[in-house]
Parts: C-alpha cells; structure tokens; sequence
C-alpha cells in the first residue's frame, strides 16, 4: 500500500482540478447604461409621489427610437416625449436613460462626434423648462441616478452632478456605480470592495469583502458577494429587514438587482425575477412565470422589460389602481439595451434587437458575457488596489498562489489537448469523408441517373404554391458570390450561407458541394455527389408538402445545372447543439430555466408528431438530433435538415419504370442513415426502420437536455468516452434523477422538479432498446405538455402525482 500523499501536494492536487471548474456565481451584470428609468414627481414635499416610466422607445417608422415618459400612477395620462429641446420628436443620440426625484437625464454619443458623449437634464417638475447639458466630454462606461443627482464613471473615477454632498475621491478606480438616496457607492476596480459616500446608514454600514454588481434604494443599497453568491443589503436597519433576500438563496446566479424604497429585487440568471418583501413587490401572477431582460425599480415601484416582445410593464403598490393583474403595461416596446455594432457583441445579440436599433448598419443589444471572477477575488489578497500593477515594491504573490495558477493552467491545457485528441481519434474512426461529423449515409447501390429522374419528375409537377424557383443570378447577387462573408455554417451537404433577398427577406442558403472535389477518388467523388443530389431531391419534395410552426420552412430551390441550391427561412439563433455545448455563459433563454428547456423539447416534439402523424404520407425523419433542431428570433425550436428522411410508406419505395411517384429518398431504405450516438440501435443492428427510430433519437436529445451533457464524452471515472444513454438512464431508472441534471442551473424547485423527474423517464423510455417498448411520438407529446403544465402551475401546487406518474409509456403500441 502506498503511503498517503504529503498534504502541500494534496492541496495543490485538489486546487488544480478546482481550476479546471468554473465559478457557479455569477451571469451578467446588468447594462451599465441603461435604457429605462423610473423618475418619482411630486406636487409638494408631503404629497405622495407620482412616478413615470421613461424608456428609449421606437418610433413609428422603425428606424429610430425617442425618450419617452408615462405615468405609471394615473395610466389615462399620455406620454411626454423628450429631445433637445424639450418636448416634440426631434430625433435623439441618446442610449442611456437615468431618472430621479422630479428630473430625467439621458446620456449618449454627440452627433457630431461619436466617441464623445453628451448628458442632458430635464426638470420634470416643470415641464415647459427646456433641458440642460450636465456633461460634455469622453464615453461613460456606466451611469446611475437616485436622489436629485445623477453619477457616472469616466476612466473608472465617479463623476457626479448636481451633488450636495462633495466630491468622490479621485485616487480611487471603480468599476460600477450606484446611487441612492442621499449617498453614492461603487465597486472598487480589480477587488470588488464597497466604497460610499454621503450620509446615511448606507455610508457607515457598508459590508466587506469582494463584490460583482451593485444597486441602490432610497434607504438602502444591495450588491452580490462574489465568493457566495449571496444577495446581501446594507443602509437604513427597517428598510434592511424588509427587503432583504433570504441567504437561502446564496449560490444562485444573478443577472442583476433592482433596489426602490425597502425593496430589493432580483434579476436570476434564467431571467425570472424574484422580489423582496413578498407582500408589496412580488409579481404579480400574470408576469410571475415570465423571463425579463432589465429591471429597475423606484419607491414602491417595480419595472421590468418582458424578454418576450420587449414591452415595458410596472408593478407594485405605486401602479395605476385597476390594472390588470396588476400590472400596468407602460410600452408596448422599447430598447432592453443600449444599441452596438453587431461585429462588438462578443456572446451575440438580444433576438429581434436589431430593429429597435434602426434596423440598418449592424446595429443591435448585445446579449451579456458571463461573469467570471479573477484569482485575485478567489485568493487571499493584499490591501493593494491596484490588481495589475508590476512594481518591484510590491509584494511578489506566494509559492502557494503561483503553484494554484500554475496547476489550474497546466491542468487546463493538458485537458484541453487530451480532448482535441479523443475528437480527432473518433473523427478519424467514423466515416472520414464527411463534413457532417458523426453522420452515416446511405449508399446508394444504383447509378446517379435514378436520382436526376426523381428531380425531373418533381420539377415536371410546376412548382409548389408555397415553393419558389431562384434563379442561380438572383442567390448569387445575394450572396455576394456565396462570399466567406456570408458563410454561417457548413455539413454533410454543403455550405450554409445568410443572405436579405431583395424584398427585405433574411434568408438561410445551403448550397450543395460542388462534384469537382479537389483530392478525392472518382468513386468517392461520385458517391457523394449522389448523396448530395439525393437528399436534394428529398428535403425538396418533402419540405414542398409539409407546413407546420415547428419544422423549418422552406422557401425556395435552385437547380441551374450542377447547382443544387436550397433556400430556407432564416434562423438567427442558431441550433440548439451550439446553445447547449458551445456557447459561453450565460445560457441562452429557453436553456436558462426549467421550465423554458421543457417548452423547447415540446415545440421539437410536436414538429417531429406532424411528420408522423399529420403528414400524409407520414414522414421518417432517420436524422433527430441537436444540431438540426433550430432556433428562430422567438426562440421557437424547429425540426431541420430532411436530406435522409423517408416517406413511411416503404413499399412504393421502388417501382420498375423509375416513375418518382412518392419515393423521396435514398434507393435502398434499408441502408442505415444517422449520425453516431444518435441512431436507434434497433435500426443499425437490425435494418429494421420504423418511426420509434426517430422516437429513439428524441430521446437522446432529452437526455441532452436534461444532463447539458454532448452524446458522446468522457464522463468523470470513465477512461473512454461514453454516450449520454449509458451514463444518464441507470440514475434515471433508479429514481435518481436528480443525479443527471445540468449543473450550470439551479436545482428545480420542488414543484419543478416533479415535472423534470417525469420529462426524465419519459427520455429512458424513449431509448429502450427494442422499438415496441418505445412510446409514440403522440405520447411523448402528451406527457411533456402534462410536464409544462405542471412546471408553470408548480406555485399553485398543481401538476399533482396522479397527473405525473412513474409510467407513461403503457399505451404504447407495437410497431
């Protein structure tokens, strides 16, 4: 027996695989410069306050956007449009929007020079006043207003106006800021510590240690510990008990806070909105299930913007009395964000964003990066400021410190490139010619003529009255000669470019691989550009037939010649493979919360029930998998990629004259086609294909879904890579769901994760081994809209066990 490891090098071992792990803490922050406000008018100093919301609005033309304030109070009351002037529609420069008590200030670039930025004060109070330039001079990297003054950052110094209380000092860098009620606090740059200034509980009551965002209330502020993912408040000792968030909730990720009079909310991660106390600033049940992308909050007032159309809605004891639901809707749509090029948004834009940007020039609201604290904020640090500085009068970090960061790197490059080599081995293993890594085609056994016959014989039908002809010019002009610019993807059939068509039509264009493939064999050669006329031929005469919101729409061909050209509406999220596995933190919307996740694998699920149920005849898709299920601007998932599917009606797949009749595939249906990891072992074994093979295939995408885990992987204690089946459904079966599930969100709640548990082996039933045993697509779908419904009723106590029961796939029919 070996003797233990000395314990210096069992730490360090331990610490090293720590920094191989992100920290859980933190999404976003939310936008420095916001671009919705909430200002509090009154009459005299004892009346009640009026408050009004202003945001950045569009206007009606949809290229440009106006300040615009409403009464949240009286909702009978029409809107105030502000501009240099005061009031009219004068366009405005302006992307960030702050308020107060009894002003409006809005800041942005100068229209003269770009890189320059102007603020303007409105006194509210006096509506006929013409507004004020406060500041003139470089971009501010953030901005807040509270009080009767206004704050932003310039070169990570505070810079405040119209502040009683004197300046900030300039030796000290901040990162955030945020103003309240008679004091100002900000984030020192680099540590995260707490710095106030003014007077007030808030000032002498401040908390220590590192912090990632900040907000503040008229009597309290709040911020979240970095090392806990605590929410914790600090300032007026009432307003403090009132409003602040139970340390249960410590550890989960936050987007960011919102702070009025004794109330706190918060922004999570998944976009849902949680507010403190309970009985004055919860939301109302309309809105409770609803994701959000900003929060702001002023008084006993609380607004947000609906993630989904972007409408500005208001909440709490200050709102108009009657409102539905209570909740007033302010804005039918406004700016969840300042407006960026598209080229800086560096993890993508907020969907649909980009014509409340003005529609043209690349413009759009960037979807926020994940926040990851520095090793400083994880280490034991000095009292120094400065986190980056070199001097030689500082002192050097420790042996310790350089061992962690040395290891942490070492183990991450070393994992890195043990991973490069296990993709690049099973690449090399599987069928090496394809671009659509993974992906098994069919073979044809016959000559390509049969093919160009079944293209003749569709195209000899007219076209489809949903289906247009493109001239190869038109997708050329369009493309700026299929240009690397446009290109947004590539696989097994070709190359996917986007495109705007004349009218104004944002397009997809996959365009099959040209025949003259440099460095091939000629029988390599000719096989695949059988495969690719193929499945041409097949998404054309299926795609022509089909119509449902849940299978991507096809708009158009292009067969000039050699080119076989595609045409589909355009995705601009993405798929959901690339959601789930490759982008960075935050996670995308419909992955950011439970329930969103099982709305997104219903909308597959229905797409896949229409091909077998509704479509005539039904359709076999032999392909289900993640990156073919896409993602449109309402994130509505979409069931893509047709170029293997077949008509389950097998035996007119061959007649003797070669008459195309309703064969729309491959020569030889019992030829396996999929892709690895996916395909029903049924159907690879067996060659016996039914529509439970794709049922198989759906399955493995819900345990993708549920783990966040890729099909194939090297699991933790396995020395090969595994696929998710193997791994998720022994826990799943042992009723230990909750073993399996995604570790980037919180757990469910209790209601939620009935519903999960449910959704979980209805994927293990799915991926049994025999197809009898599997259940219909029908059933898949009536059990996940059973496990919705429970999931957004779960604060009701609805969704009770005899709805979701252990069994679902009993009724199941053999096949």
């Amino acid at each position: 027996m070996s003797p233990p490891p000395p314990p210096r090098l069992l730490l360090l071992s331990i610490l090293a695989l720590l920094a191989l792990f992100p920290p859980f803490l933190l999404a976003s922050s939310s936008f420095p410069l916001p671009t919705v406000a909430i200002a509090a008018v009154r009459a005299n100093a004892t009346a009640s306050p009026h408050h009004l919301a202003c945001a950045l609005v569009p206007c009606g033309n949809g290229t440009d956007y106006q300040i615009s304030c409403a009464s949240v109070t009286n909702s009978s009351a029409q809107p105030r449009n502000y501009s240099y002037g005061g009031a009219g529609g004068e366009r405005t420069p302006f992307s960030a929007v702050v308020a107060g008590d009894g002003y409006l200030c809005s800041a942005g670039p100068t229209v003269s020079r770009s890189r320059l930025m102007s603020m303007r004060w409105w006194d509210l109070k006096d509506s006929e006043a013409p507004s004020k330039r406060v500041y003139w001079g470089e971009a501010l990297s953030a901005v807040s207003g509270g009080g009767e003054y206004v704050c932003g950052i310039f070169e990570q110094r505070i810079q405040c106006w119209r502040w009683p209380l004197g300046s900030v000092p300039d030796n000290v860098r901040f990162s955030a800021v945020a103003v309240g009620g008679g004091f100002v606090c900000g984030l020192v740059a680099g540590t995260g510590e707490v710095k106030c200034y003014g007077g007030g509980d808030a000032v002498s009551r401040k908390p220590n240690g590192s912090h990632a965002m900040i907000a503040a209330g008229e009597r309290h502020a709040c911020a979240v510990k970095v090392d806990r993912g605590e929410v914790v408040c600090w300032g007026e000792a009432a307003a403090v008990a009132a409003a602040s968030p139970s340390p249960r909730i410590a550890g989960r990720s936050v987007s960011s806070l919102a702070v009025g009079d004794a109330v706190t909310c918060v922004l999570w991660g998944n976009w849902t909105v949680a507010c403190w106390p309970p009985e004055e600033a919860a939301l109302p049940r309309s809105v409770a299930q609803q994701q959000f992308v900003a929060l702001e909050a002023r008084g006993k007032v609380v607004c947000g913007v609906l993630m989904s159309d972007y409408s500005l809605v208001c909440w709490g004891p200050g709102v108009a009395a009657g409102a539905p639901g209570g909740v007033s809707k302010v804005f039918d749509r406004v700016l969840p964000g300042p407006c960026a090029p598209w080229a800086s948004c560096q993890c993508g834009v907020w969907s649909g964003s980009g014509p409340l940007c003005g529609g043209a020039g690349g413009a759009a609201v960037c979807y926020p990066c994940g926040f990851s604290p520095s090793m400083m904020a994880l280490a034991p640090t000095s009292n120094s400021s400065a986190s980056n500085s070199h001097s030689s009068g500082k002192r050097r970090p420790s042996d310790l410190a350089i061992a962690l960061v040395s290891a942490g790197i070492g183990s991450g490059v070393l994992a890195a490139i043990a991973a490069v080599v296990v993709v690049y081995c099973l690449r090399r293993r599987r069928s090496g010619s394809s671009q659509d890594s993974g992906r098994i085609h069919a073979e044809p056994n016959g000559p390509a003529p049969r093919v160009e016959r079944r293209l003749s014989a569709l195209l000899s039908k007219g076209p489809n009255t949903t289906v247009e002809q493109f001239p190869l010019v038109a997708l050329r002009a369009a493309t700026g000669g299929f240009s690397p610019p446009h290109r947004i993807g590539s696989g097994g059939f070709g190359t996917v470019y986007r495109a705007s068509l004349p009218d104004g039509r944002e397009v997809a264009i996959k365009r099959a691989e040209r025949r003259d493939s440099s460095g091939a064999s000629s029988s390599t050669a000719a096989r695949r550009a059988s495969n690719h006329e193929a499945a041409f031929v097949s998404e054309l005469a299926l795609l022509s037939r089909v119509n449902h919101k849940n299978l991507v729409r096809l708009l158009g061909f292009c067969a000039d010649g050699g080119e076989r050209i595609l045409v589909y509406e355009f995705m601009p999220n993405g798929t959901l493979h690339d959601h789930l596995h490759k982008r960075p933190a935050p996670l995308s919307p419909p992955l950011a919360s439970w329930p969103a996740r099982l709305r997104l694998a219903l909308g597959a699920a229905r797409g896949i029930e229409y091909m077998h149920t509704y479509a005539v005849p039904p359709i076999i898709h032999r392909d289900i998998k993640s990156p073919n299920i896409l993602l449109d601007a309402a994130w509505t998932a979409k069931v893509s990629d047709f170029g293997l599917s077949l008509l389950n009606d097998l035996s007119s797949s061959s007649d003797g004259d070669g008459n195309a009749g309703d064969v729309v595939a491959d020569d030889e249906p019992c030829v396996t086609a999929g892709t690895v990891g996916y395909m029903d072992p049924e159907y690879y074994r067996l060659q016996h294909l039914t529509d439970k093979s794709d049922v198989y295939s759906f399955g493995v995408v819900l345990l993708e879904l549920l783990s966040g885990c890729k099909v194939i992987q090297r699991f933790e204690g396995s020395g090969t890579p595994k696929n998710v089946v193997d791994v998720t459904v022994p826990h799943i079966e042992a009723d230990r769901v909750h073993r399996v599930l995604d570790a980037r969100l919180p757990l469910p709640t209790p209601g939620e994760m009935e519903a999960v548990a449910y959704v979980g082996y209805l994927a293990a039933d799915c991926v049994r081994p025999a197809g009898r045993d599997r259940p219909t697509m029908s059933e898949v779908v009536g059990v996940l809209e059973r496990a919705v419904a429970a999931c957004e009723e779960n604060d009701d106590g609805g969704g009770g066990e005899a709805v979701l029961s252990r069994s679902c796939t009993d009724g199941s029919t053999t096949t």
